[in-house]
């Protein structure tokens, strides 16, 4: 738990934006990992293994509130962004932000993808593990990502 709960919770955190409901979705990942460690395949990466329960986590966090909300996702997503304005734990500049609300407007495996790819420097295999794709569809996904990123900062 020690050695990948800070990379859990900053993955976790890209995806549901708000730092308390980082928290919740990281306890809600090691409860599931503690309680299907038995059913971990040796033949994968540990980390891998505990990136996909943190990415399925966070996607199933974001549908639930949507739905509860009664709002599309990509609805959820933008306000969740204008709302990082405001929170005291986002301590980044216009640029950072500006690059989180292009982000946001990204389909959310194109998300996920950019994500793991710029932010956690992350090989496309290891990638590929966690998202169970194939490499060439997530280099497809990334390129188009960067493309739409680029459109919406110079726009």
């Amino acid at each position: 738990m020690a050695l990948y709960k800070e990379r859990l919770y900053w993955h976790i955190r890209k995806i549901v934006i708000s730092h308390d409901d980082a928290d919740d979705v990281l306890q809600n990942t090691f409860i599931k990992v503690y309680r299907n460690i038995d059913k971990f395949n040796a033949e994968s990466k540990i980390y891998s293994w505990m990136y996909r329960i943190a990415t399925n986590e966070s996607i199933t966090f974001i549908n639930k509130r949507a739905k509860m909300r009664q709002v599309d996702v990509n609805e959820l997503q933008g306000e969740m962004i204008q709302n990082l304005e405001s929170d005291v734990y986002f301590d980044g500049d216009e640029i950072q932000l500006k690059l989180q609300k292009a982000v946001a407007t990204l389909p959310q495996k194109q998300q996920l993808v950019f994500n793991m790819k710029y932010f956690d420097n992350m090989k496309y295999q290891d990638i590929s593990d966690i998202l169970e794709t194939s490499v060439g569809a997530l280099k497809a996904s990334y390129h188009h990502a960067v493309k739409k990123i680029e459109k919406y900062i110079t726009k």
